[in-house]
């Protein structure tokens, strides 16, 4: 741990910030809406706090702010900030809103829907590196060669101390809570979050979220001191530090009850139920506290839980990644191989099976080029839309039923014998 165990964020500096944030033209108070559907699933009492209706999509804006406005009363005019996106766009709001200008340093690889908001609310964008590390060390030599103050995304006070702000808002909005859940990336919304609940109700559990590719906090918490990983690999690329810092270790280790990780599959899960059942376009950290309430590795029966929405900034490729990926999990995305003699007919065969049970064919095609074919030997790999894994099982055994070899590709389901 660092030499440092004292927290640097005070419930006091909470409430400064809560004063600071009067505007609600830069951050506004976000809805509470109950979800019956996911009270049922996980056999409790849930309530999405809905902070990705925030006007820059994210709970970001609330420490930028903050941190920025207290700089430019100190006569600070220029601002250097890294970010993946969710910060950037904070960043970018907040230094407009106090009449500074800002340099948003983004990894190339960001999406371009987050880059060119970033641009929207008035910043510089600079494109630099593969990741958020490349993007955090080209931006602190930035700043550091400059008169620009830099503006991390977690490592720093006032920055928890706003995102605080949406604790506060929490509790308000739910005194009773049993539960509160929220995302962590590089721990600032769980270091404020969990400093203001902590004070103002001790019993309420507060429960941190990580995504399995982007893990440090249990390391971290083993260790004693920040882990940082060389690499990460999550579709929640709003959590995807790879890192926390002294800082936020110690607030954790002080404040949090528990952390909890999920995996990618759950995540994408969690997006496609809150679209289809909160009618809510939520980003893949945004939805990690909705995953972790479904996942085993936290039971919230019988309790009032209030999972954090944190951003929504949800990109349309990485939406049409997360659908593919769901649906596949669901089996309502199948993926069939049928090993056929190649001969006219076998396709229209095959093709009328599939009708005759209710699914949709997507796509179809020959591959006849294949190592393990002998000569006059074909396969028939369709992509179908079903409406579940029921549906899915009784397609694949009607194939089977007609004497073909069948492969679930998907799945690796086993083929079965017709000899």
């Amino acid at each position: 741990m660092s030499d440092c165990r004292e927290p640097r964020v005070r419930y006091a500096d909470i409430e400064q910030a809560h004063d600071r944030l009067d505007d609600d033209t830069i951050v506004k108070r976000t809805p509470v809406e109950r979800s019956t559907s996911l009270g049922e699933m996980v056999g409790g009492d849930v309530y999405l706090k809905m902070e990705h209706l925030q006007w820059t999509g994210s709970f970001k804006t609330r420490g930028a702010y903050n941190k920025i406005a207290r700089a430019v009363d100190e006569g600070v005019d220029e601002f250097v900030a890294a970010s993946a996106g969710n910060h950037a766009q904070g960043v970018a709001l907040a230094a407009t809103k106090c009449g500074a200008d800002s340099t948003i340093v983004m990894p190339k690889n960001a999406p371009q829907a987050k880059i060119d908001a970033t641009r929207g609310y008035g910043a510089t964008v600079e494109l630099v590196g593969q990741d958020f590390q490349d993007a955090m060390n080209h931006a602190q030599s930035r700043a550091a060669e400059s008169d620009a103050e830099f503006v991390h995304a977690y490592d720093d006070p006032h920055i928890v101390a706003g995102q605080g702000t949406l604790g506060v808002e929490m509790y308000e909005d739910c005194p009773d809570v049993d539960t509160v859940v929220v995302p962590i990336g590089g721990g600032g919304l769980v270091s404020g979050i969990s400093t203001a609940i902590d004070h103002l109700s001790p019993e309420t559990r507060v429960v941190g979220v990580q995504a399995d590719g982007a893990a440090t906090v249990h390391e971290s918490l083993d260790k004693g001191i920040p882990v940082t990983l060389n690499e990460v690999d999550t579709i929640a690329d709003g959590i995807a530090t790879g890192g926390i810092s002294d800082l936020t270790l110690n607030l954790i280790e002080e404040h949090v009850d528990e952390v909890v990780t999920v995996a990618d599959s759950e995540i994408a899960n969690a997006i496609l139920l809150l679209l289809e059942r909160a009618k809510q376009v939520v980003e893949g950290a945004g939805a990690a506290s909705v995953a972790a309430i479904l996942s085993d590795e936290l039971d919230v029966r019988g309790e009032t839980v209030m999972p954090l929405l944190g951003g929504g900034n949800l990109d349309m490729t990485m939406l049409q990644t997360v659908l593919i990926h769901a649906l596949t999990d669901r089996e309502q995305l199948l993926r069939l191989r049928v090993k056929i003699n190649d001969a006219p007919g076998k396709m229209e065969e095959i093709s009328g099976v599939i009708a005759d049970h209710g699914a949709n064919i997507r796509t179809v095609r020959h591959d006849r080029s294949v190592e393990d074919l002998n000569v006059g030997e074909a396969y028939l790999v369709f992509q179908v839309e079903t409406s579940g894994a029921e549906h899915a099982a009784s397609i694949i055994d009607a194939i089977e039923a007609n004497g073909y070899v069948v492969e679930d590709i998907n799945r690796e389901r086993t083929p079965v014998s017709t000899s």
